[in-house]
């Protein structure tokens, strides 16, 4: 252990590298990355968002960003699998810590995570964010969206979340529409994964539901997010309740018939031809979790994300290093 640092989230002394700290010890960020509001030359920046006062249920998501950070520590050190690389030899990423927000005035919070995604998108980096209940996807989605353009949008879901809105609504349960209403999301180029419960309107977005998704292999399934987003930049949110509760029981709804983690997950690792331009998890609640099952899949389901951003910036460095050898590429 000569010349090794513990507490790599404070000691680290740049955005890339690795820390050799014990899983069981050691300060928690996302995956061991270096905690810090500057953002210059960072690929992707980590951030919390501990907001849950927008549930139709359970409370408890504003705790998910903890639950997170902590699973994600046995993500430390190795190559991670299933992409058979280490990330972070040039991967910079940073975990930017929490969103402030008033608990006592919730009417404020979707312009404080909007006004603040979009200092941290102002920089060139990926914005991946940790929830948090599924109300913080909408200001996330405007974010973006004055960044990109009307987005593809790509749902991983129990719920539809298009229940109706009168636009001023806190609710994780209608944010789908609204963004729909306000020009955020081309529902043409949208598509909902792992839907099992009925809502009033679909406002034109594709679903593959519950049933469907337990019959299709997992590469069907990232054939048709493929397919459907178009090519577009592309916004993809993971409500964790989208799993079966057997693999995601810590979550403020959760129903019965979903998917499993391991065809998740390789649904995911399929999606490199998407512009992925943002991504979140949300509503991992761990006062309902055992042995932090729930959190590990949301943990997990980000270091993927982190995985296919880590893919994209090494074949691009491949194809300069071709151009500049003379090489065909």
């Amino acid at each position: 252990m000569a010349n090794k640092n513990i507490d790599h989230a404070f000691t680290a002394r740049g955005k890339t590298g690795h820390s050799y700290e014990p899983t069981y010890a050691g300060a928690l960020s996302f995956m061991r990355r270096k905690y810090t509001k500057d953002v210059k030359g960072a690929d992707a920046v980590v951030w919390g968002i501990p907001f849950d006062a927008a549930v139709t249920n359970r409370p408890g998501a504003r705790f998910g960003p903890q639950a997170m950070r902590r699973a994600s520590a046995i993500f430390d050190n190795d190559p991670q699998y299933p992409f058979s690389r280490e990330f972070f030899d040039h991967l910079a990423v940073v975990d930017y810590g929490d969103c402030l927000l008033d608990s006592g005035n919730h009417q404020k919070t979707p312009g404080i995570i909007e006004r603040e995604a979009a200092r941290i998108l102002k920089s060139g980096a990926f914005l991946l964010s940790l929830g948090g209940d599924h109300f913080v996807t909408y200001p996330l989605l405007k974010a973006h969206a004055a960044v990109h353009g009307p987005l593809a949008f790509v749902q991983f879901d129990a719920h539809q979340d298009t229940w109706p809105d009168d636009g001023k609504r806190i609710d994780h349960g209608s944010f789908v529409g609204r963004a729909v209403k306000e020009g955020l999301i081309d529902p043409d180029r949208s598509i909902q994964i792992g839907i099992r419960t009925h809502a009033p309107d679909t406002f034109g977005i594709k679903i593959l539901h519950g049933y469907e998704v337990e019959e299709m292999r997992a590469a069907d399934i990232a054939y048709a997010i493929v397919e459907r987003t178009g090519g577009r930049k592309t916004y993809l949110t993971f409500d964790i309740d989208c799993l079966d509760p057997a693999f995601a029981p810590g979550t403020g709804t959760p129903v019965s018939g979903g998917p499993s983690s391991s065809k998740i997950l390789s649904t995911l690792r399929l999606l490199s031809q998407i512009d992925l331009v943002g991504a979140d998890v949300v509503e991992v609640a761990p006062a309902y979790d055992h042995a932090d099952i729930t959190a590990i899949a949301g943990s997990t389901i980000a270091m993927h994300y982190l995985g296919l951003l880590a893919e994209r910036k090494a074949r691009a460095e491949e194809n300069t290093n071709q151009t500049h050898t003379g090489q065909d590429i």
